[in-house]
């Protein structure tokens, strides 16, 4: 079994917002998968289904970010999935726009969530798709850049990027990560 988390913030008030683009991925897996509608669970909103015959359960947090360990816990505590089988989709200002890197292990860059997220399982040791939301370039302009809609003009990369995401889904749970780095970049050109 497998967890796979989107981070973001719930309510309509933050949707489009940068910060979401982990619920948004989690959305779009959703719907490239046939998952049923998520019900509330573990403090967030969760959908259970199959990718490629493995059983995957799909969280989103509904916490707000800098809590977001305390729904992904619950739901490992529950199922008894190892860090090594959880997926966590997130925002990542060190990426272009569009881009996708998969990571396992090591810092959490200040990522509020991901930090969440350690300190709740006790290792890092969990996989990471950093998901490319550029930087407004002032650190002190961070907090209101990641809370805002992404411009218009950022919906061609993003319409391209959430079925990618969702259509390659496989490879991760394959733990072939290059491949599925590979095939996103190749659908976001």
């Amino acid at each position: 079994m497998w967890l796979l988390v989107g981070l973001g913030n719930p309510g309509d008030k933050y949707k489009n917002n940068r910060h979401n683009i982990g619920f948004m991925a989690i959305d779009g897996i959703a719907d490239g998968h046939g998952f049923p509608a998520f019900r509330a669970k573990f403090q967030g909103e969760m959908s259970e289904g199959r990718i490629d015959g493995e059983k995957v359960v799909l969280l989103k947090p509904r916490t707000y970010m800098n809590e977001s360990g305390q729904s992904v816990g619950q739901a490992i505590k529950f199922y008894k999935i190892a860090p090594e089988r959880v997926v966590v989709f997130h925002d990542e200002l060190d990426l272009e726009p569009g881009k996708c890197k998969v990571k396992v292990g090591g810092g959490v860059a200040g990522h509020n969530g991901l930090k969440s997220i350690k300190a709740h399982l006790g290792t890092a040791d969990f996989c990471r798709v950093r998901l490319g939301i550029g930087h407004p370039g002032d650190k002190n302009r961070v907090s209101g850049y990641v809370l805002s809609d992404f411009a218009k003009a950022e919906a061609v990369w993003l319409e391209r990027l959430m079925p990618a995401l969702a259509k390659n889904t496989a490879l991760l749970l394959r733990k072939k990560s290059d491949d599925f780095m590979t095939r996103v970049a190749e659908s976001v050109k």
